[in-house]
């Protein structure tokens, strides 16, 4: 396996990382592979709803554009849809900005013999709300605990606990970062500016929080290596090419499902 899908380290540099490697793995070879897992997919899938004792929990970030709706297309095409949730994370409703950032996270959390997938999460609060501070604001916390200098440690300590929560009852957790290259991001929003078909996911909000390149860069990097535990480990995918991020991605969940050693349960007769 290549070292740029073991799970990520404390000393993460993300420019370290060629976004556009494929590790010498064609796009035909590839292209089988991801069928073949996709299959496998849907019968660990079957295992892990029969055995009733596991959850599986996937969480997808990465800077816009970098492929989370495509990856949740590819994984989506090889669970079963009976057993599958997929949540998209916006901006807070009123009756969630009143709670803690926890609370539309955990209420969203799969149940046993069930698979989520997270595009975004939690992670928004140690990322987006680190590069624009005034988020913290809108979210009606006492000004003492805004003040902190250490916040955002403490909200690494409690994301940790909270996954640690998830692990020790069930819930397999298995966290992507897409990593693109500014220059791919580009290619992507131009894209999406000359069709059609893709122009709705545009916004002008887009291009504005490309000055902050750098500085989320900084962010995701301080957010890995904070929050890389045994227990909910991150995959750093190189994602300029999508065929190559959807090959690792699939690659990764059926490796760690077949880890479980899942069994179908037996009937008291035999």
């Amino acid at each position: 396996m290549s070292t740029q899908i073991r799970p990520a380290g404390s000393n993460l540099r993300l420019e370290s990382i060629d976004p556009r490697d494929t590790n010498d793995v064609k796009k035909a070879q590839a292209a089988k592979g991801m069928q073949a897992l996709q299959e496998e997919l849907y019968d660990l899938h079957y295992l892990m709803f029969a055995e009733n004792r596991r959850s599986l929990l996937i969480i997808l970030q990465g800077i816009d554009a970098s492929g989370k709706d495509g990856a949740v297309r590819y994984l989506a095409g090889g669970f079963n849809p009976q057993g599958l949730k997929i949540h998209s994370f916006k901006k807070p409703s009123e009756p969630e900005i009143d709670h803690d950032y926890f609370w539309r996270i955990h209420a969203a959390c799969p149940g046993r013999g069930e698979v989520a997938i997270f595009n975004r999460s939690h992670y928004e609060e140690v990322t987006v709300a680190k590069i624009h501070p005034e988020i913290l604001n809108a979210e009606f916390l006492p000004p003492e605990i805004v003040a902190q200098e250490d916040l955002f440690d403490q909200r690494y300590r409690q994301i940790r606990d909270f996954e640690r929560i998830l692990a020790e009852n069930g819930t397999v957790i298995i966290k992507f970062f897409l990593h693109i290259s500014k220059k791919e991001q580009q290619k992507r929003f131009d894209a999406r500016l000359n069709d059609p078909k893709k122009l709705w996911k545009f916004s002008p909000g887009d291009l504005a929080e490309r000055e902050y390149w750098d500085q989320y860069m900084t962010a995701f990097e301080g957010m890995i290596g904070a929050t890389n535990t045994p227990y909910a480990p991150w995959y750093i995918i190189p994602a300029d090419k999508k065929w190559y991020r959807n090959y690792l991605i699939g690659r990764v969940v059926a490796e760690r499902m077949r880890e479980l050693k899942m069994e179908f349960p037996t009937t008291a007769a035999s």
